[in-house]
């Protein structure tokens, strides 16, 4: 099973928010999860926000060790466009959708924006 991040994960993960930090942690032990660059670049915007630049850049730059950043290319930009275009998520949410259906793979969220039954990627509901 691929595994897909979003920020909402990886953000919990950083905070150590049990049962969130666990279970992603368990999973970079085990594997590379893949994210969105453009999720990525929410957890730095989100770092920097409250620590400050240097360490929103360590901590990305340190999460690529352990994560599979993917840039997003025409065909993902589209198809995050209408992930949007049908549902009421932000757009950085609708990459990580988009990745997720583009590999066939799970997303693992607790947003409840991405937690939409029905929907064309398969999620795993990280709250508990």
């Amino acid at each position: 099973m691929t595994v897909v991040l979003d920020s909402w994960a990886v953000l919990r993960y950083l905070e150590d928010a049990s049962p969130v930090a666990e279970a992603v942690g368990d999973l970079l032990d085990r594997e590379k999860p893949l994210m969105s660059w453009i999720n990525l670049g929410e957890v730095h915007y989100v770092l920097r926000r409250l620590h400050g630049e240097d360490l929103a850049a360590e901590t990305v730059r340190d999460l690529r060790d352990v994560i599979d950043a993917r840039l997003p290319d025409e065909r993902l930009i589209v198809d995050a466009a209408r992930i949007k275009a049908d549902h009421p998520m932000a757009y950085a949410d609708a990459f990580a959708a988009a990745l997720t259906v583009a590999v066939e793979g799970t997303l693992w969220t607790g947003d409840p924006e991405l937690l939409v039954h029905g929907a064309l990627w398969r999620w795993r509901d990280l709250r508990g």
